[in-house]
């Protein structure tokens, strides 16, 4: 973006500077810290210059708003045609409890529904499995049968709100609910416009809430695309996910290479399928941490759609550009919480959604400030609404598209960014590609060593964390938490008794009996099964039963 000559002049000029203007401020004032570092522990240089940018183009790494290779947004005009969707993570205790949450944040301006899933349905379990004991509700709604699917969306119009729902090895079966609860109010599938996360390959990478091997589990998820693709035109079938492996301590550069990488391997297994790329590209969507340095984040989000649209193109061959598009969804970072001082949080969590914004994203989520200590309560995700509605009615920063854009910081940021991506994305190449890079434990390792990293720079105050390692009070807590009344959970059993006793089970065995035979032939798509089953009535764990019989379970191998 500058010629020679201007290069020449500004490397004398910065020469120039070091040997006079800084040497006497430094001799004045010396630097707080030997170096400076982000929150992936990349050192920071005290100044940015156009000569990090020598190599760069416009056209061919920036570009317009909404131009091919999208860094600078995804849309033309960006916020200022309509802001991002306000999705706030919600689910907790009973069906009934979680869609009171979901119609008090409609009523409030939330624009779209994220639901959370408790552990035991997380796990492919039902409530009253022993494996259940004492989980019922607490991180997530509980959700056995297409009963509670119906209740829990009871009176929202989904034809017309999107739903987001934070599910992985048992999402085919949730979505397979969610579907046949819309229908029986009347609602075609293809009216449904949402997302289902159903990201596997980060379950083990990170999250570890994976029940079925790699493989199998690849083919289970192959088994939505193709459905949705041909089915529900306005779902997304897969948000690939980066969140959880940041919530597990990677870098920046981790989250973006290897989040990415998962990407492709879930085109790769479309294709292979025999799916046009053009006609489920669209619809694969992204989802984003939002951690605490400000300018690493927004530079990452502005990496990750260069990198996707540069790889949907020239390596995939998709012609559609709407293919090349990366849409994505933020989340504030949740492992940045602190139980300390938890009124901090709002502060942290504003910064990491307008850092979300400014880096373009499409929906967030923002974070309750005593999520350190308990599920949401209704004031706390109150003020993580407001915080949203704050950013984008009050700052200005939807004015514009990419309004910190051509910054000489932030353009070497996103430059570095990619580059580490790509390093990283040869080493898992070398190792014969993802699912093999996994069973290696690779990406596990590579995680592990920058959380302990980041830990060690905590224990030795090289990184401040306010109210953890230094400005410590002691105070009592004063925030009001959410319970889960275990009152919930015998409602629960018992209408999940109700409905064993009142379907037809020989209906029910009937099509568990057909999902089990479509499970053995290795291209029969699973999803009109799945529909069958849940229609009859078949528990969440009953059709999981069905696969881990078939299947087995994953053993996760040790790590050294």
């Amino acid at each position: 973006m500058f010629n020679e000559k201007e290069l020449e002049q500004i490397r004398a000029a910065r020469d120039k500077w070091e040997e006079t203007t800084l040497q006497k401020a430094l001799a004045k004032n010396p630097e707080r810290a030997p170096k400076f570092i982000t929150t992936s522990s990349e050192e920071i240089e005290r100044l940015y210059t156009p000569l990090e940018l020598a190599e760069m183009e416009y056209a061919r790494d920036l570009n317009d708003a909404g131009e091919f290779p999208y860094t600078r947004g995804v849309h033309a005009t960006m916020y200022r045609g309509k802001v991002w969707t306000m999705r706030m993570f919600a689910g907790f205790g009973t069906a009934e409890e979680t869609n009171a949450r979901f119609k008090y944040l409609l009523e409030h301006g939330e624009t779209g529904l994220s639901t959370a899933f408790d552990m035991p349905t997380l796990y492919g379990y039902d409530t009253d499995a022993p494996q259940a004991v004492g989980e019922f509700g607490k991180c997530g709604v509980a959700i056995s049968s297409l009963a509670d699917m119906e209740i829990l969306f009871e009176g929202i119009p989904v034809d017309q709100v999107t739903t987001s729902m934070t599910i992985n090895s048992p999402a085919a079966m949730i979505w397979a609910m969610y579907i046949a609860a819309a229908e029986k109010r009347g609602i075609p599938r293809a009216k449904l416009g949402g997302t289902l996360q159903n990201d596997i390959l980060k379950e083990y990478i990170a999250q570890k809430e994976f029940i079925f091997p790699p493989e199998p589990s690849m083919r289970l998820v192959t088994d939505t695309v193709e459905f949705g693709t041909r089915e529900l035109p306005k779902w997304n079938t897969i948000s690939i996910s980066g969140y959880h492996i940041r919530e597990a301590g990677s870098t920046a550069a981790q989250e973006l290479a290897f989040t990415l990488s998962d990407g492709f391997e879930y085109v790769r297994w479309a294709m292979e399928r025999g799916l046009d790329v053009d006609a489920f590209a669209p619809r694969l969507s992204f989802f984003f941490n939002a951690h605490n340095d400000f300018f690493e984040e927004i530079a990452k989000y502005r990496a990750a759609r260069r990198i996707w649209a540069r790889a949907m193109k020239e390596t995939f061959g998709a012609k559609n550009p709407r293919s090349w598009l990366m849409r994505f969804h933020t989340q504030t970072a949740g492992v940045s919480l602190t139980a300390q001082q938890p009124m901090n949080n709002v502060a942290r969590v504003a910064l990491q959604a307008l850092a979300g914004v400014l880096g373009g994203t499409q929906s967030l989520h923002t974070n309750s400030l005593d999520e350190a200590w308990a599920l949401p309560s209704e004031h706390a995700a109150m003020i993580a609404l407001r915080t949203q509605q704050i950013i984008a009615n009050e700052t200005g920063v939807t004015n514009v598209a990419d309004p910190l854009g051509g910054s000489y910081f932030l353009e070497a940021l996103t430059n570095k960014l990619e580059a580490e991506a790509y390093d990283y994305f040869r080493k898992i190449e070398n190792l014969g590609g993802m699912l093999p890079a996994i069973e290696r434990g690779f990406q596990q390792r590579e995680i592990a060593e920058a959380a302990s990293r980041y830990q060690r720079e905590i224990d030795s105050q090289e990184r401040i964390i306010v109210g953890v390692n230094e400005y410590v009070a002691e105070e009592q807590l004063k925030v009001p938490l959410l319970r889960v009344d275990e009152a919930g959970a015998r409602h629960h059993i018992a209408r999940l008794n109700r409905v064993r006793a009142e379907r037809d089970n020989a209906r029910v065995e009937k099509t568990l009996n057909a999902l089990r035979a479509a499970a053995r032939k290795a291209n029969e798509n699973l999803m009109p099964y799945l529909l069958d089953a849940v229609n009859a009535y078949a528990t969440l764990q009953e059709m999981m039963d069905t696969l881990r019989q078939e299947w087995g379970e994953y053993q996760e191998p040790a790590i050294v």
